[in-house]
């Protein structure tokens, strides 16, 4: 018989005492510390109820009736010594082979002509549907470099243009927003509600369009992810213009308990601890979860090993 956490656990209160005697703001200092004790105590949780945690998030923070798959793209694109043109597409087919339908690539470490071939390049592997394509930019703009990308690329009608200047730069973001009509992604980088609460109020984003992308692991976890979500709802932004950055199993509960717009997914990066089951199946960019109790650690078995290992 399943045992009912809430007698005995109590996220939030958890949450109150690891944030005691800490002063506003130096999230930097503390947020993802928080956070993975937040992602464990919810992974205890709903392993002790025996359900995966997406089904034990959506029955008490959702409607009860998580989606059975979220939508994925594929983050890769990065640059490298000698790395051409043909081993960009060639990575690109890779992650299509796999059953990614959308896919992103980092722009912003080359000049802009260099940038443009790389996206083509990538477009032409997309059926020239450049919809299916995201660029990242890591930060790395100032205003005029950003809105002379975003003048460049606008014509390939992008998935999305992605953290385009520092991820406190409302202004810049806002004035790019301004000038590009096509879709913005950011708040990887942004670690707090005060911080997801400025960027909705002063980064010029349009919630019929743009992207949140904060990641429950780094912001101090779920608990402070569900006030991100009344906030936004509070400001009109539906739970579908959010998907998460990290590409990990739980941005990927979240998203189909709280039915976000889609998680990312790094097939090539970050192993062992990114990516999802090993028995996932991508398909037309949509994953389905797995049924094992929590997180579902266990069904990642190269990442489960090291946890092993740790506590061995």
């Amino acid at each position: 018989m399943a045992i009912a956490t809430d007698v005995w656990l109590d996220h939030a209160k958890a949450w109150d005492v690891m944030m005691t005697n800490e002063k506003p703001g130096g999230h930097g200092e503390r947020s993802v510390a928080v956070g993975v004790v937040d992602m464990a105590l919810f992974d205890l949780a709903s392993k002790i109820e025996g359900k995966p945690l997406y089904r034990y998030l959506s029955e008490r923070y959702g409607d009860g009736q998580p989606d059975d798959s979220v939508f994925v793209y594929a983050a890769g694109g990065y640059y490298a010594p000698g790395k051409t043109l043909t081993d960009l597409q060639d990575e690109m087919r890779g992650f299509l082979d796999l059953g990614y339908d959308v896919v992103k690539m980092k722009i912003g470490g080359a000049g802009l002509a260099e940038d443009l071939r790389r996206i083509e390049a990538v477009i032409d592997v997309l059926d020239g549907d450049g919809s299916r394509l995201a660029v990242d930019v890591n930060g790395r703009f100032d205003l005029d470099t950003a809105l002379e990308y975003g003048r460049a690329i606008e014509p390939y009608g992008l998935f999305w243009y992605e953290e385009i200047g520092d991820p406190l730069d409302y202004h810049l973001n806002a004035t790019v927003a301004e000038h590009y009509t096509g879709s913005i992604a950011t708040g990887e980088n942004l670690f707090s509600l005060q911080d997801a609460r400025n960027l909705i109020r002063y980064g010029g984003l349009r919630p019929d369009r743009d992207t949140i992308q904060v990641d429950p692991a780094l912001s101090y976890g779920l608990v402070e992810y569900l006030r991100i979500q009344d906030m936004l709802r509070q400001h009109g932004w539906s739970s579908r213009r959010c998907i998460p950055h990290g590409g990990h199993q739980f941005s990927l509960h979240i998203a189909a308990a709280l039915k976000l717009g889609g998680n990312e997914s790094y097939p090539g990066e970050f192993q062992p601890t990114g990516g999802f089951a090993d028995d996932a199946v991508v398909d037309k960019s949509r994953v389905g979860l797995t049924e094992t109790p929590g997180i579902g650690f266990e069904s990642k078995a190269a990442f489960y090993k090291v946890l092993r290992a740790l506590h061995s």
